[in-house]
């Protein structure tokens, strides 16, 4: 058998692990039974539901709606306000938890995670049977429960925890995927936002099946290069690389929640361009270079995406880090309203290390050119530094 994928997520984890901390404390009633969400403030009734319990689910409320209209829906909703360093304090807990198994986990939100299962899986009569543990000691552990979604790509592990919740364990291998995922409203697909969902009604495509059956090339030609993605996922086609790294080499990153929800391209990219020189200036303060840079997406429905890139050679120029900054953008995003934005640098080198060139490289850009650029880079960050952050600003050809 090839690899083994697990996908973890905690369910209604900020409603849950609410509820947790108000048990430990005295509370008698559990949020969890009840109709109640998290977010929000029911006097102004402003803000949206972030979380909502089973007994809130079945009045209609889902998550990401306004508060008002979850109100309007259940008049008697209970409400509890986020408390993010709490979740933070339990994402540990559980990730801590779950290293004991491996230390192959991929964490791609405070609630979610990937787990690279395959040199566990020997320790345990069946994949399930290793499954049924986790799940069984975190419901003993600490209280709350999540779902395991098990298959040989990381698209598919996370397409089967998605199945019926909670608590459970689904799996979705590619031989299944005709039975169990080409049913499904295409609406289900990973990365189908309404906005793509849309325009597959359009296109008479209204399951996953439709989709996969689908010639890709109608599919570009309508969505561009997220059309060819969706069909992809579509089929069953997701990386199976687990990206793991030591506590020690995290490597430096940023991020910001947006004011107003950006809808465009260019919008995008002037967050980005704040947050690579941010980052530029961040290694280049530490004296190391990137190796890899990565683009994270929330959306406005709270779903949380990532994407990354292995760089030709490391950079701490703010320059390359917002070209592929925006290549990952433009691959990962799928025309939906974004809430943050973040860019995050990992594999880490010390900034003198000798970079070894390609003949393409040396064409593109002379290392003359090339070391002006980084003492132009320098002399910029140097006046920030002095006078502030927007003392300097690159012209329209920089």
């Amino acid at each position: 058998m090839g690899k083994i994928i697990f996908h973890i997520d905690v369910n209604s984890a900020y409603l849950s692990w609410t509820a947790v901390e108000q048990l430990k404390n005295g509370r008698e009633v559990d949020i969890r039974t009840i109709p109640a969400i998290i977010g929000g403030d029911r006097k102004t009734r402003h803000g949206v539901v972030l979380a909502k319990s089973i007994p809130a689910k079945k009045y209609g409320i889902v998550t990401g709606e306004p508060v008002a209209n979850a109100l309007r829906k259940c008049p008697d909703l209970h409400m509890e306000r986020p408390d993010h360093s709490m979740y933070r304090r339990y994402s540990v807990q559980l990730m801590e938890f779950l290293r004991t198994y491996t230390h192959q986990i991929e964490q791609v939100s405070v609630d979610e995670c990937y787990m690279d299962f395959t040199e566990a899986a020997k320790r345990f009569p069946s994949v399930l049977t290793g499954a049924e543990e986790i799940r069984s000691e975190v419901r003993t552990r600490f209280g709350f429960t999540v779902n395991i979604g098990i298959s040989t790509n990381k698209l598919l592990a996370k397409m089967a925890s998605d199945f019926e919740k909670p608590d459970k364990t689904h799996t979705l291998y590619p031989e299944e995927i005709q039975e169990k995922m080409w049913p499904l409203p295409v609406r289900e697909l990973y990365m189908a936002g309404r906005s793509s969902t849309e325009t597959l009604k359009k296109l008479e495509i209204y399951t996953i099946g439709d989709l996969a059956q689908t010639d890709p090339a109608i599919l570009e030609l309508h969505l561009k290069s997220h059309g060819r993605k969706l069909w992809e996922f579509a089929n069953g086609m997701g990386s199976d690389v687990v990206e793991w790294e030591p506590q020690e080499a995290k490597g430096i990153g940023n991020s910001v929640t947006l004011p107003r929800d950006v809808t465009t391209e260019e919008e995008a990219r002037k967050i980005l361009e704040k947050l690579s020189e941010s980052v530029a200036g961040r290694l280049k303060k530490a004296g190391q270079k990137a190796g890899m840079l990565s683009v994270e997406i929330k959306y406005h429905t709270f779903e949380n995406v990532s994407h990354q890139k292995q760089l030709d050679r490391p950079t701490n120029q703010e320059k390359e880090i917002l070209e592929t900054a925006m290549v990952l953008f433009r691959e990962l995003w799928n025309r939906e309203p974004v809430r943050l934005l973040g860019i995050r640098s990992s594999k880490l080198a010390e900034e003198g290390e000798p970079e070894q060139l390609s003949l393409f490289d040396l064409e593109i850009e002379p290392e003359e050119k090339r070391r002006k650029r980084r003492q132009m880079e320098a002399a910029m960050e140097k006046l920030r530094g002095k006078y502030g952050k927007d003392v300097i600003r690159k012209g329209p050809g920089y």
